[in-house]
């Protein structure tokens, strides 16, 4: 029976290849960021505390330019990653607490956030469906939504 092989390895002095696993690399390390377990887990091992990690977090930033960002599939990432450049945040999300809070806001904003278009396109729908009264009714839906929300949020930490 013959042995599988396995691909080539990639040409190291092709200075496109080396850029382009560079960008998958610092891409994918970004995303893990959206994670509030993995933070956790950088603070518990004191990374979060490493002078050196600071800075490759600082130099991270750049993922925020808009060139850049279109390849960010879990926005909360870039957030987290404002965040740790704040001393006080790299301490509390060590925290069983923060991580939960975390947690549950990312929850809450992926259980509540609707796209701006297809709002829009609920809002055109309803006039042509319902006439002047469709702005009054969307405005009471909006405000109740928000009385919920807002109801479920009391008593909870702010950043």
């Amino acid at each position: 029976m013959e042995e599988p092989t396995s691909p080539p390895a990639p040409d190291l002095s092709d200075p496109r290849i080396i850029n382009r696993t560079r960008f998958e690399l610092e891409l994918e390390f970004v995303q893990s960021l959206a994670n509030p377990f993995y933070l956790q887990t950088l603070g518990q091992q004191r990374i979060l505390d490493d002078p050196a990690f600071i800075n490759y977090l600082a130099y991270l930033k750049y993922w925020s330019e808009k060139e850049y960002a279109r390849f960010i599939h879990y926005p909360h990432a870039l957030h987290h990653l404002e965040l740790l450049q704040h001393a006080q945040f790299r301490q509390e999300v060590k925290k069983d607490e923060w991580r939960e809070y975390l947690n549950q806001k990312q929850f809450d904003h992926w259980r509540t956030w609707r796209d701006p278009s297809y709002l829009q396109g609920i809002k055109i729908d309803a006039k042509h469906n319902l006439g002047t009264d469709a702005d009054q009714i969307l405005e009471a839906a909006a405000s109740v939504d928000e009385s919920m929300l807002s109801e479920q949020q009391k008593g909870s930490v702010t950043l």
